[in-house]
């Protein structure tokens, strides 16, 4: 499935803490694609007249089904912020998807599919529309970070790289007790979450880095040797460093 456009929107103000992006898409839908994990929790509204979808976070890749050409209207969560507006711990999310319907009532997320989808509309405007309904839904955050929000932070300013026992410390808990909010919070355990901060970082090195040595690479993102990079991609990609970079 070929994307014919693609283009990410910054979100208002308001939603900026929570919100990494909105985004909007058409596609051929001619063939499968794949989709990696990005550590991301996205709500996509399609024009196919089936129902908005939540997708959690991602333990490994998965192939999207040709489903013919498709519009596409989205919003991504920046990590651990999504259960302010899904309603659910992220945890019950992890690897699969929920109909919207099921997380916000049928009757308020088909109300908003159908006023997306009017004819008339730009892509602004559906995205207008898209943030409306995500201020109406949020639920009031605490007045400072979860214990999963401050690991994030650390997590990715270390690019994946931190110990988990230094993270524990930094953060004056039990790596169980972290271990356990995270998963709540977030979605993943602070292990994997670290480990596809390191991928999304290699694998963008590789793609636009040119003839870079995989060794160096390895070091260069955290990995204690090639293998570990290796596995990585086969784990998140479903592929070779080597056939990535080609």
């Amino acid at each position: 499935m070929a994307l014919t456009f693609y283009a990410e929107f910054p979100p208002c103000p308001a939603l900026r803490p929570y919100v990494a992006c909105l985004w909007a898409a058409k596609t051929d839908g001619a063939a499968p694609h794949r989709v990696l994990p990005d550590n991301c929790v996205d709500i996509l509204w399609q024009d196919t007249g089936a129902g908005a979808f939540a997708v959690g976070m991602m333990s490994a890749p998965i192939w999207v089904p040709a489903t013919g050409p498709v519009r596409i209207v989205a919003v991504r969560f920046r990590p651990g912020a999504a259960s302010l507006f899904l309603g659910a711990p992220l945890r019950v999310l992890t690897d699969t998807r929920a109909e919207l319907a099921d997380l916000w009532g049928r009757a308020d997320a088909m109300r908003l599919q159908d006023a997306l989808w009017q004819p008339a509309l730009t892509t602004a405007a559906r995205l207008r529309l898209v943030e409306q309904a995500l201020l109406a839904r949020r639920v009031e955050a605490a007045p400072a970070p979860t214990l999963g929000q401050r690991a994030v932070a650390i997590i990715e300013a270390s690019h994946g790289a931190v110990r988990l026992e230094a993270l524990a410390d930094a953060l004056h808990v039990s790596r169980q007790h972290l271990a356990l909010q995270f998963g709540q919070q977030v979605g993943l355990t602070p292990k994997l979450f670290a480990r596809i901060c390191r991928f999304r970082r290699a694998s963008e090195a590789l793609r636009h880095g040119g003839a870079i040595e995989l060794a160096q690479l390895a070091l260069d993102c955290g990995y204690f040797d090639q293998s570990h990079l290796i596995r990585d991609f086969h784990d998140f990609a479903g592929t070779t460093p080597a056939t990535w970079r080609r």
